[in-house]
């Protein structure tokens, strides 16, 4: 993924006013960010625990989704598996909620998926990060094969909440 400075990311939000864009927490190390490494930038909002923003490169813009985290559910401290990158964690998967874009997402619609809680999806795919789980499901995938299906799971999300 290439760079993205902060003006950048305030404006490629498509679920969310501008004034909500405008006044988000954008993280403060975006020069230290593994930007090779990312196939989009995810944060937590370090003053709104229940927030969360993600921010990929489609086509030749960015675009970036607000996500809300609801509490974790008693069941979630089982082994789970995330819907984007397809790694296996215990206690490290949360349902996020994204408000649909446009009207949808005015009349209070929303599509959740699974994602790994602290959103290195990408580090995961790599196997630049570990989940600490002593076993791990074995792939015949490459990693590259790996980034891929991420990245089509991402769409497919990124689709849903602009559809």
């Amino acid at each position: 993924m290439q760079p993205l400075t902060e003006r950048e990311i305030r404006a490629a939000f498509v679920n969310c006013t501008k004034g909500e864009a405008k006044r988000l927490s954008v993280p403060r190390d975006l020069a230290e960010r593994p930007w090779a490494d990312l196939d989009y930038l995810g944060w937590r909002d370090p003053q709104a625990p229940d927030r969360a923003y993600l921010v990929t490169r489609r086509g030749d813009r960015p675009r970036a989704l607000a996500l809300r985290c609801p509490a974790p559910a008693p069941w979630q401290t089982r082994r789970s598996m995330c819907s984007i990158c397809l790694t296996d964690h215990t206690s490290g998967v949360s349902l996020m909620v994204a408000p649909m874009a446009g009207k949808a997402g005015k009349q209070g619609n929303s599509v959740g998926t699974y994602l790994c809680s602290d959103l290195s999806c990408s580090l995961y795919v790599r196997g630049k990060k570990d989940t600490g789980l002593a076993v791990r499901y074995r792939e015949s995938l490459t990693v590259e094969e790996k980034i891929q299906r991420a990245a089509a799971n991402l769409d497919t999300f990124l689709a849903r909440v602009t559809a």
